[in-house]
């Protein structure tokens, strides 16, 4: 077996992963919980990074190097924030070491966006960055990271420029239940990104973004008068406001700039069926290997591993 070299760890709101990696850059064990920052910030966060590290038999002494929420004012230690334009490789060396340990464990930082029109902060994407730029090469490229607050991320020469939040998810969450669309999407299941309602309405939005609460409203309507299903509805209005978003981010960079999507599971059948709808063909990264290879290039950076 390779000996290790060091522990990754990504550290989210309400989730914990962690993994131990070899010294050929191999994971030698893996941990996942529910333990995120809401939880450790009650129980302890070393308590939860010591039971893992028993769980895996990890040598006593290994790099530690944590992304993501551990690093909030609410967190372990606050990493505070890199100001954009930031250059991806001065990520690692502006991590924060946590004091009274006698191992190294330290919290990247996240990026900050400190325009008075346009404020803007991120924490725990500027790692899956780090990771997912090896496959992007040089040049310009528009970075979507789907979620319940989407990232997308204008990238050139290694450098974030710039990025935009869209509270896409969290929005289709409010409206859905306390709106009255609530009523025309009862009982609806999963959305696909196959559903014809679902491509369509993403085509509407990304020609014509002005028209979205009109479009909105059309989920009540069509239940109403013209026969859309509850499934079909649920997908209008998912469609509408992916393609709203996606309306929105491509207005922020020049026509033709490369896009690239970072994501896993089921979100991600539904960003790359929205974008096929939008015209565009981003290269695909996996967003779990892209953290995984932004702590990697962390811990290169940091202990020359």
């Amino acid at each position: 077996m390779t000996e290790p070299a060091y522990v990754a760890v990504d550290w989210g709101t309400s989730s914990f992963r962690l993994w131990l990696i070899g010294k050929d850059g191999n994971v030698i064990a893996e941990r996942r919980s529910g333990e995120g920052m809401t939880t450790a910030a009650r129980t302890g966060f070393a308590g939860v990074l010591a039971s893992h590290l028993s769980a895996i038999a990890a040598p006593a002494g290994l790099p530690v190097l944590i992304c993501g929420m551990a690093g909030a004012k609410q967190g372990w230690v606050e990493a505070g924030y890199l100001d954009t334009p930031a250059a991806l490789s001065a990520i690692p060396t502006a991590a924060v070491r946590i004091p009274g340990f006698e191992a190294d464990i330290r919290i990247l930082p996240g990026l900050a966006q400190r325009d008075a029109a346009a404020p803007d902060v991120m924490r725990g994407e500027e790692t899956q960055l780090l990771g997912a730029a090896g496959e992007l090469g040089s040049g310009d490229h528009l970075v979507c990271m789907p979620g319940t607050h989407s990232k997308w991320v204008r990238l050139s020469g290694g450098k974030v420029q710039g990025f935009s939040t869209f509270m896409t998810g969290e929005l289709f969450e409010a409206i859905a239940k306390n709106t009255i669309l609530s009523h025309a999407i009862a009982d609806a299941g999963a959305i696909s990104g196959e559903n014809a309602a679902f491509r369509a309405a993403v085509t509407r939005m990304v020609a014509n973004p002005a028209i979205a609460t009109s479009q909105l409203f059309s989920v009540r309507a069509g239940s109403l008068i013209a026969g859309l299903s509850p499934e079909d509805a649920k997908a209008r209005l998912s469609g509408t406001l992916i393609g709203l978003e996606i309306a929105g981010a491509l207005s922020l960079v020049a026509a033709g700039t490369p896009v690239a999507l970072v994501v896993s599971g089921g979100l991600g059948a539904l960003y790359k069926a929205a974008l096929a709808a939008a015209g565009l063909s981003p290269t695909i990264i996996d967003a779990d290997s892209a953290v995984r290879n932004g702590l990697a290039a962390g811990a290169k950076a940091l202990w020359s591993l």
